[in-house]
């Protein structure tokens, strides 16, 4: 199957030459996703130019996140003719004619992908495939499972025979296209599904960002037109496309992934089709009944998936997945329309464009464990180097949680604390941990204090995220659970926090550099973040002391980190050419500090305003590149000019970026391609882009939502903000 990808791909090409361009709203991202709900589920159509076919669903084949194949067919017959809708089938493969359906739109919100498609001017397709996120529900949210409807209709009123195929193949099981797989056909009520797996389990084994473990299930609601079929691609395929159905058999040879490419169809014959619309919801999913090891209080061992706590298997969570379809549907329309007005009011429809892309992929990077008493959610950090429960890669990804629901924010931290409480004999140092482990699902911990150096950054990054925690949820009790570790790394912090020296930001593949000014920022935000959290919890001394560090360190921060002259904040110390984002001033609104005063922000706005580049902000002055969720932070507290100009940069970046791995988070601001290769791709850092609606309103909606005013107090009066170069310090925002 592999191997047939350049020639189908190149057909693709004609097919979408010869047929009218599809349209694309909002925009024409650099991938699609399609089953996009967990680090292992994560299925994209890939669309850039640097090796995606343009957005169309027929004629490249679905791809993992990191571009290996998982096959993914889709074919139907109307009145005796072949057309293929999904995959990349090669027409001389078959007896049958096979064309290519002719897309005509797609359109895509925060949880749905829809391909809209003309038969030959006989039937009007429409695939949609339904990745449904829900953050407040946890049973819900917790099942590796996602949908596709597909729905046909008569598109020039007359009535015709038509029937619908698809079919996935072994690649969904593992890395290694040699591996030996087995698999079965079942039913469960009105409930088809074929079961796929590696014949040899490796429990917790990711290999080349596959699952090595767990059962695949491909299911589709039945029907009295409802046929199956599993054997070689050429085989199954050509079954359909010749009899317009299935043989209703099932391969026994089990086999290795390539060996005769098996695959696991299903088709449903509609009959007639005239006025009036027929439809079939298939899903697909992966059901591990172990999710993750971590080590926690009683040592290193296997903790379950969520699911488990509410389904007794793969199959009785599929069924009950397909029978509320209905239900999830109307859910996911509530929560569409839900971020799209967030999004709209807060930064127009480019801001709308870009969290709308973001959503699955930013959820696709986590998995629930554990049980409802104590659900943990769980974080890879995809792309860039596998860990497991990065810090750095939290930070970026926690304003779309403090957004949708701060309390998933908790079931995120907690396995850091919970094992740095667990290993406190071990893990000795003065720094919070970077990370549970080098290799998702194996949260080992770093006893050894193993992990990329970045104290402060990760210190700092706890600090704020436990008071963006608390100030949601007023969940106080949590605080003074873990109050010895802020008060370890808040005391850590005020020695590196004004003077970072040689700390590292999470911007590493930026080249290292003494003394970053951000980098001091987000020390300072931390400092000035447990002095909240002391406070909160009845530590007055603490609180006292911390706040007037934080203060004091405030009013020497011009001196260090300002030009001469006074335009803007360099990018390091001492160092009067460069400049860069101060995307960390995001969490001095984020947590309503207002340590920092106007001056800075109006400065910082007025330089980025003239350094634009085409698809956005440069990070730092001396490299081509950016980062899409910094640009978002800076957004969040930048002049309306400058916000608007950031919407607008990223959303036609989106568009227009060659790049056709999901949405990258760094990119050239010039061209729009990876810097590197390979680039970020598919990193759930994109809920940074949420950092705009994770800003707490006006008081009366922080109510509402169930958060103390009294925690949204500035505890930074005017007096101890300090000023820039003479100026009076404002608290006045955007």
């Amino acid at each position: 199957m592999k191997l047939l990808t350049a020639a189908a791909g190149l057909l693709a090409v004609v097919a979408h030459l010869a047929a009218a361009d599809s349209t694309f709203s909002p925009a024409r991202p650099p991938s699609i996703p399609l089953a996009a709900r967990s680090p292992y589920l994560s299925t994209w159509q890939f669309a850039g130019s640097d090796g995606g076919d343009g957005g169309y669903l027929a004629g490249e084949w679905p791809r993992h996140w990191n571009g290996d194949i998982v096959g993914w067919t889709g074919l139907i017959r109307v009145d005796g003719q072949s057309w293929a809708w999904m995959g990349a089938p090669l027409a001389a493969d078959y007896v049958s004619p096979l064309q290519t359906v002719s897309q005509t739109s797609f359109e895509y919100t925060s949880t749905r992908s829809i391909f809209t498609m003309d038969v030959g001017g006989l039937v009007t397709m429409t695939v949609e495939f339904l990745s449904p996120v829900s953050p407040e529900d946890l049973q819900h949210q917790s099942l590796v499972y996602s949908y596709m409807n597909v729905e046909v209709s008569s598109a020039d009123g007359a009535s015709h025979d038509v029937s619908i195929y698809s079919d996935i193949s072994g690649e969904w099981t593992s890395a290694h296209p040699d591996t030996l797989i087995s698999w079965d056909y079942e039913t469960s009520g009105d409930v088809a599904y074929h079961n796929v797996h590696r014949q040899t389990q490796l429990e917790f084994t990711d290999e080349n960002d596959h699952a090595e473990w767990g059962e695949w299930y491909y299911g589709v609601k039945g029907s009295d037109g409802l046929t199956f079929q599993s054997g070689s691609d050429r085989d199954v395929r050509a079954q359909y496309l010749n009899n317009g159905n299935l043989a209703n058999t099932k391969d026994s040879a089990f086999r290795a992934i390539n060996d005769n490419f098996p695959v696991f169809g299903l088709s449903i014959d509609y009959g007639s089709v005239s006025n009036g619309n027929s439809s079939s919801t298939f899903a697909i999913g992966l059901a591990q009944d172990q999710a993750v090891q971590f080590h926690g209080n009683d040592g290193y061992l296997p903790y379950p998936s969520l699911w488990k706590s509410y389904y007794s298997d793969g199959v009785d969570a599929l069924v009950s997945f397909l029978d509320e379809y209905d239900e999830a549907s109307a859910n996911a329309t509530t929560f569409d329309n839900k971020i799209q007005s967030d999004a709209n009011a807060a930064g127009g429809q480019d801001y709308v464009t870009i969290v709308s892309l973001a959503l699955r992929q930013a959820f696709a990077g986590t998995q629930l464990a554990n049980t409802p008493d104590q659900p943990w959610l769980f974080l890879k950090e995809i792309s860039s180097d596998g860990n497991m429960q990065t810090v750095d890669v939290i930070y970026p990804f926690h304003p779309i949680l403090t957004y949708t629901n701060p309390t998933l924010l908790k079931y995120l931290l907690d396995p850091l604390f919970v094992n740095q409480h667990a290993q406190a004999a071990d893990y000795t140092f003065p720094w919070s941990i970077h990370d549970l482990g080098a290799l998702y699902p194996n949260a080992t911990g770093r006893p050894d204090g193993g992990g990329e150096p970045q104290h402060l950054e990760e210190s700092g990054n706890m600090l704020i995220m436990t008071l963006a925690y608390a100030q949601r949820t007023n969940d106080i009790d949590y605080v003074t659970q873990n109050y010895d570790l802020l008060k370890k790394w808040a005391d850590f912090s005020v020695g590196v926090a004004l003077i970072p020296n040689g700390e590292n930001s999470t911007d590493d593949f930026a080249g290292p550099g003494a003394n970053q000014t951000d980098l001091a920022v987000k020390g300072i935000i931390g400092l000035g973040a447990f002095s909240q959290l002391a406070n909160l919890t009845g530590n007055d001394a603490d609180a006292q002391n911390f706040s007037s560090i934080a203060s004091d360190y405030v009013s020497r921060f011009p001196a260090l980190a300002y030009t001469a002259d006074g335009t803007r904040a360099t990018y390091f110390y001492n160092n009067q050419d460069s400049w860069g984002m101060l995307y960390n001033l995001f969490a001095d609104k984020m947590l309503a500090l207002n340590l920092f005063p106007q001056s800075l922000y109006d400065l910082q706005s007025s330089w980025y305003s003239q350094h634009m580049g085409t698809y956005g902000l440069q990070l730092k002055w001396d490299q081509p590149y950016t980062k899409s969720d910094w640009e978002m932070w800076v957004a969040s507290w930048a002049s309306d000019d400058v916000k608007t100009s950031l919407h607008q940069k990223l959303a036609t970046w989106i568009n227009e970026t060659p790049t056709n791995r999901p949405m990258g988070d760094l990119y050239n601001v010039e061209g729009g391609d990876y810097p590197f290769l390979p680039g970020f791709a598919a990193r759930p850092v994109v809920g940074g882009v949420f950092a705009e609606l994770a800003l707490p309103a006006m008081g009366q909606a922080r109510q509402r939502n169930g958060i103390p005013e009294a925690h949204f107090d500035n505890h930074y009066s005017n007096s101890k903000g300090g000023t820039f170069h003479g100026e009076k310090n404002s608290t006045s925002t955007h």
